[in-house]
């Protein structure tokens, strides 16, 4: 069968996103199916239009990676413009039409109604390839635990166990786009998350247990990335720390195989032993995004995040002693938030020197989770509540504005506190050092 993968995403902001997930999709198609990608990052829909009909596609694969943007400062929504494609698609295909990905697996319900495809999967993309196999031979897609269709009820399958297999396709004509903007190619090392913060819905998309990938054969694919041009590799895990050995046995594979392209990645700023981000440093990490959140004891209670305050202290030191570039990512306005618990993570902050600070204030409510729980419990929204387009949770004792007064009070002009993702002026200013050939995420330039 002919099959195209669509990757509609086209955000940019702060750095094009490559859609590590196709290659996966495409790599669980077995050689008897013929797949192609697209990626409307680097396409008009004329030049769409001429693949539909040059390919002529059986099976389209729709990616819908992310719902919306998840910041209540600068609110993005992307199921409308979905939709728009799927209909533009109808119109010009007979294929079938299929959604998947990690948007789609926490509202799968809402997303396959809003977008009107003939079926979605829950959960991890390799089971498009059972879908697929089993299309050709005249089955009922819908009889593979994960795939839906307007006939079926939606249920959570168990997390994919069997064999994940990345199909790079290094001369792809999509590849050279990421290249040339920022030269940063993605790695993924594991899959599932084991901590238990209140808001995150990952755990429901990838599990709770982690499945590890052999550091040797992450070394192998991050090596083909860095032939293939890379400058630059970010690791795509919830946190790449999550599992201390295996983060290590990763960065002594890349060692061991010669990777010389720099990396980055999130990390939990947990307690962690003193040399570990020299041994980090040693194999090509040079920049740390650590997932804060907040510098409130008692939000990080509530955030169930597992770490304290001493912890983020400690991790901070540890990784800029390694000469690390370090970045906190900070989620502001949960429950239980105040203008004492705002000026507590503000005090905390002040002292995180030589560093980068991203601020985002609201936290989008989504189904699954513990916060979607409370935000019921406290009556903020009902179980008839829409939840597709973005809620964001409002504390009692603090609204959102009052929090970004304090923030931008306490910013003082610093370039290096950012609310949000940052503005269109900073976007601006990284699309043109990537224009001079700089590589990387580039927040390093903003560090006080």
């Amino acid at each position: 069968m002919r099959i195209l993968l669509i990757s509609p995403n086209t955000l940019i902001v702060p750095y094009p996103v490559y859609p590590i997930g196709l290659d996966y999709v495409a790599g669980c198609v077995s050689a008897d199916h013929q797949v192609k990608i697209a990626d409307m990052n680097i396409l008009s829909l004329a030049a769409l239009e001429e693949i539909l009909q040059d390919f002529f596609p059986e099976i389209i694969g729709l990616s819908c990676r992310n719902i919306d943007n998840t910041d209540a400062g600068d609110p993005l929504f992307f199921i409308s413009e979905y939709r728009e494609l799927v209909v533009w698609l109808r119109e010009r295909s007979r294929a079938v039409l299929v959604c998947g990905g990690s948007g789609f697996t926490i509202m799968p319900e809402r997303v396959f109604a809003a977008l009107g495809v003939d079926y979605g999967i829950i959960g991890e993309g390799e089971r498009f390839g059972l879908l697929v196999d089993g299309m050709q031979k005249g089955l009922e897609p819908t009889q593979i635990p994960g795939v839906i269709s307007a006939f079926s009820s939606p249920e959570t399958p168990e997390p994919w166990t069997g064999k994940q297999m990345r199909a790079f396709q290094r001369h792809a004509s999509h590849i050279g786009f990421y290249l040339k903007k920022g030269g940063m190619l993605n790695l993924q090392t594991k899959r599932g998350c084991s901590f238990n913060c209140i808001y995150c819905p990952y755990p429901n998309i990838e599990g709770k247990r982690h499945r590890l990938a052999h550091p040797d054969e992450v070394a192998r694919t991050a090596m083909d990335l860095q032939e293939a041009g890379a400058k630059y590799l970010f690791i795509t895990d919830s946190a790449f720390n999550s599992d201390l050995a295996h983060s290590l046995a990763v960065a002594n594979a890349f060692k061991a195989a010669g990777l010389s392209i720099p990396w980055g990645g999130f990390f939990a700023p947990l307690r962690l032993p003193p040399d570990y981000f020299t041994i980090m440093a040693a194999a090509g990490l040079k920049h740390v995004e650590f997932g804060t959140e907040s510098m409130s004891a008692a939000m990080l209670a509530t955030y169930r995040k597992p770490f304290g305050i001493d912890e983020v202290f400690t991790a901070h030191k540890q990784a800029q002693e390694a000469g690390l570039h370090v970045a906190h990512y900070f989620l502001m306005g949960g429950p239980g938030e105040s203008p004492a618990t705002v000026t507590e993570s503000l005090d905390h902050i002040e002292r995180l020197n030589r560093t980068v600070l991203f601020f985002f204030v609201g936290i989008r409510i989504y189904p699954g989770t513990a916060l979607y729980d409370i935000a019921l419990d406290e009556g903020k929204i009902t179980p008839e509540t829409d939840m597709l387009e973005p809620v964001f949770y409002e504390a009692k004792r603090i609204d959102r504005d009052a929090i970004k007064a304090l923030v931008t009070a306490r910013a003082n002009k610093r370039i290096n506190w950012i609310l949000g993702s940052g503005d269109a002026r900073s976007a601006a200013t990284v699309r043109k050092m990537y224009d001079r050939g700089y590589s990387g995420p580039l927040w390093e330039f903003l560090a006080g």
